[in-house]
């Protein structure tokens, strides 16, 4: 299945009027595990159609005893609430960024350091090899289940209704929107911004009120959650890669019997794949599409931000934070030093 821009318009439509997934009947059988799988993207985004897949694909090769319903869009809460939510049970999946899970797993967001990896080639060497590793490692110790494949968010771009973004300058005294997360705060206070940590349901007012003057996401969440009607202005910076950890509640992954989590393993770690190959399809004709909708779109450098960055000690204090060996990983992952 390709996902094409129409596609994710004609999903963005629907999703008021759907609301969640409801899972197709692969078996008449009640489901013996009927689980929940919250997210915070909408619906017309390729993570919750390539989901919707996965979950259809596991009801049938589980024979119909596992159901999975999916909540997308921040139905359950903001990604705060959700990620009490999974560690407490009261849902048993939910997929979050490393950055924003660093508030209960510090390390998490290691593959998140501004201006770190040069393109998808390296990211994908690093999450699916010992970066990945690494981190999943370190979210086992907080007692959740991750799946072994992260799902893409993107390349993180700046956005504005005041101004394009060209170089380090333009970010003084720029009041941003950033998601709540230690990392990002800290980035943008090096660059002397003016940061302000909001969740992701609350954005689109926040941008439309002044309460900000921009934002940075990927180009499809920029697109699907029609950021556009309220900013002007599209900087591409790359500053910053993001996923999405599949999370699960240990105790309710560990109630499924060892052949059903495989299946379930399998076919979410495939539709991450699939899900990768989507999001890059789409983010090749999105600057184009948002053009389209009325944003002025400009390029920038790497050099200038990573240089500013390395000067404000932003490389050095998280390199003290993360540590030695998580530091080494990811210069090794990203080929180079930072610090």
């Amino acid at each position: 299945m390709t996902i094409s821009r129409r596609t994710l318009l004609q999903g963005t439509a629907a999703a008021s009027a759907i609301g969640t997934f409801h899972i197709g009947s692969a078996s008449a059988q009640t489901p013996e595990f009927t689980y929940k799988y919250a997210n915070n993207l909408p619906l017309a985004h390729p993570m919750n159609i390539r989901a919707n897949e996965a979950v259809e694909k596991i009801k049938a090769e589980t024979k119909g005893r596992v159901a999975i319903q999916i909540f997308p869009n921040n139905q359950l809460g903001s990604d705060t609430d959700m990620l009490s939510q999974v560690r407490s049970g009261g849902v048993e999946f939910f997929t979050l960024s490393p950055l924003i899970l660093s508030t209960l797993v510090p390390n998490a967001s290691v593959s998140g350091i501004g201006f770190a990896f040069p393109n998808y080639d390296a990211v994908w060497k690093a999450m699916d090899g010992e970066l990945g590793a690494y981190v999943r490692g370190q979210i086992g110790k907080a007692n959740l289940v991750v799946m072994d494949k992260i799902w893409d968010n993107g390349f993180r771009q700046m956005t504005s209704s005041t101004r394009p973004i060209n170089t380090p300058d333009d970010l003084k005294g720029f009041k941003i929107r950033v998601p709540v997360s230690p990392l990002w705060t800290s980035m943008f206070t090096a660059f002397q911004s003016s940061p302000a940590s909001i969740n992701f349901a609350e954005v689109y007012t926040a941008l439309q009120t002044k309460v900000v003057d921009g934002q940075e996401n990927p180009l499809a969440i920029i697109s699907t959650a029609k950021l556009f009607e309220v900013q002007k202005y599209l900087s591409l910076t790359n500053h910053m890669w993001d996923g999405f950890w599949f999370l699960g509640n240990k105790r309710a992954w560990e109630r499924l019997p060892e052949d059903l989590r495989a299946i379930v393993a399998k076919n979410l770690n495939a539709a991450a794949e699939l899900e990768r190959a989507d999001v890059a399809k789409l983010n090749a004709g999105l600057r184009e599409d948002l053009v389209s909708k009325g944003m002025t779109v400009n390029d920038t450098k790497a050099d200038p931000f990573r240089d500013a960055l390395r000067k404000a000690g932003f490389y050095a204090e998280w390199k003290k934070k993360y540590g030695d060996e998580a530091w080494a990983i990811l210069e090794k992952a990203v080929g180079g030093s930072l610090s």
